[in-house]
């Protein structure tokens, strides 16, 4: 097997043994690829992908044990004439189950409604209030359009986490916005261009509504009060430009118990919930694939190795746990990515190999030549697709 590391990593390859491909020394022919069985073949080809799957159980596993912080699912009074309010929904219930998917936290919520989401379907919801009782809430995600899925869904049929956060900056981000402008940890944040801040989610929205522009932050820094002017960052978020200047606020005391959970598993439970979220997130992202080839999701989602990179190394300077959650989904969109039936792809050649096992005989070479032709197209038409999509990011244009 030949392998390379590429220098600019726009792709790579596996070049097997091969009298196909180069002449074979005599001593060297039994190992040659092309001479095994069809089905060790298949289980040649399948170990690349099959190792994504694997190596994102094994990321997922240690998060599940060592425990996964979240916040739990407890929602916001939803606005008039949203679909949540059309469902009933009331400020500070808590969900607990999507269908019969069981939620422990506000990101299992919004991961479980986006599969239903991007089948346009109604889906029924269990919630608990304080006093305990539960009630069934059936919510229409049939209005959703392809804008909709680009950006944060939840916002739009009515559904927020209820976030009672201080204005007091807990901790600002390395190389962001806010560390720019000179803003620190145990700064109070009392207005932005005038007005009066009374909640973290004050600070969060009108920063998210203004990237790129200037914003005037009246700040408190023990006896001093300064005047802070800051840049929000330009960033993509599912498809939508918001600001963001990189900080963390703290939660009420008060409601820090109530809402915070860490989701902690015994290594075998562990082990069940993460091939259940590997598995949830490959079905997720081969639908979302399948809505973009009909039109339903816009192609913005698709991102190249700029964005990756980026969305990376930020991942990284939050900590381990949201950097190893990154890689997971990396390696899952590859798994999933390189089983899809595509010649040059690993699917594409697990594809003419069943047509082997069904037809005894192997796929012409004239076939194989016309689908690695095709493929090769496609391939490079999604990635120019996902290059164009990241200078677009990169320039912030809107």
């Amino acid at each position: 097997t030949e392998w390379v590391i590429a220098a600019v990593p726009l792709g790579g390859y596996v070049k097997m043994l091969d009298e196909r491909e180069a002449p074979v020394a005599p001593a060297e022919r039994h190992r040659a690829f092309n001479r095994q069985s069809v089905w060790r073949r298949i289980a040649i080809v399948s170990a690349g992908p099959m190792a994504n799957f694997l190596l994102a159980i094994a990321l997922y596993w240690v998060l599940f044990i060592h425990g996964v912080p979240g916040m739990r699912a407890m929602v916001a009074q939803p606005p008039a004439n949203s679909p949540a309010a059309a469902a009933g929904f009331v400020g500070g219930e808590t969900v607990t189950k999507v269908g019969r998917q069981e939620i422990e936290t506000f990101h299992d919520l919004r991961w479980h409604l986006l599969e239903h989401a991007v089948a346009r379907e109604e889906v029924e919801l269990e919630t608990r209030n304080e006093r305990n009782e539960i009630n069934l809430r059936k919510l229409d995600l049939s209005g959703l359009n392809a804008e909709d899925l680009d950006g944060n869904f939840l916002e739009k049929v009515g559904l927020d986490l209820l976030q009672p956060l201080v204005p007091i900056v807990d901790r600002v981000i390395e190389g962001k916005a806010a560390e720019r402008a000179g803003l620190r940890a145990k700064d109070r944040i009392l207005a932005i261009d005038g007005e009066r801040i009374n909640h973290g989610n004050d600070v969060v929205a009108k920063v998210s509504a203004n990237p790129g522009k200037t914003l005037h932050v009246t700040v408190q820094r023990g006896q001093d009060y300064l005047d802070v002017p800051i840049v929000p960052d330009e960033v993509y978020e599912v498809g939508r430009r918001i600001g963001r200047i990189g900080v963390a606020f703290r939660i009420a005391p008060a409601d820090e118990e109530k809402l915070l959970v860490v989701v902690r598993y015994g290594p075998i439970p562990a082990l069940g919930h993460a091939v259940a979220r590997t598995w949830e997130s490959s079905a997720i992202t081969l639908k979302m694939l399948g809505k973009m080839v009909v039109g339903e999701v816009s192609i913005k989602n698709l991102s190249g190795p700029i964005t990756i990179a980026d969305y990376a190394g930020q991942s990284a300077k939050m900590g381990w746990l949201p950097y190893i959650t990154f890689i997971a989904m990396i390696s899952i969109s590859l798994g999933v990515l390189n089983l899809l039936p595509v010649p040059l792809l690993d699917g594409g050649h697990l594809l003419y190999y069943f047509i082997e096992v069904i037809k005894r005989s192997p796929v012409s070479e004239r076939t194989m030549e016309w689908g690695q032709r095709a493929g090769m197209a496609l391939l490079f038409l999604l990635m120019a697709f996902a290059l164009y999509n990241d200078i677009y990011r990169l320039v912030g244009a809107s």
